[in-house]
């Protein structure tokens, strides 16, 4: 019985290993994915800079209607 105990708790420990691993693995790609986003914003806003273009604000205010009570 304690054989059965410790051989089912080495199998969960090495399951538990192999899933950080993995998780640990997906975290550092996904942390080189942003990585990489992130030069691509800056290298897309350097272009735009070079081409003159500003970007322009959105104005949240609903035009006035002129009055017409003359």
């Amino acid at each position: 019985m304690t054989a059965f105990v410790q051989n089912l708790l080495v199998q969960m420990q090495t399951r538990f290993q192999t899933m950080s691993e993995n998780i640990i693995s997906k975290i550092d790609e996904m942390g080189t994915r942003i990585d990489e986003l992130e030069m691509s914003i800056n290298d897309l806003k350097a272009e735009i800079g070079a081409d003159g273009m500003t970007p322009t604000k959105v104005n949240d205010e609903e035009p006035k209607a002129a009055d017409s009570s003359s």
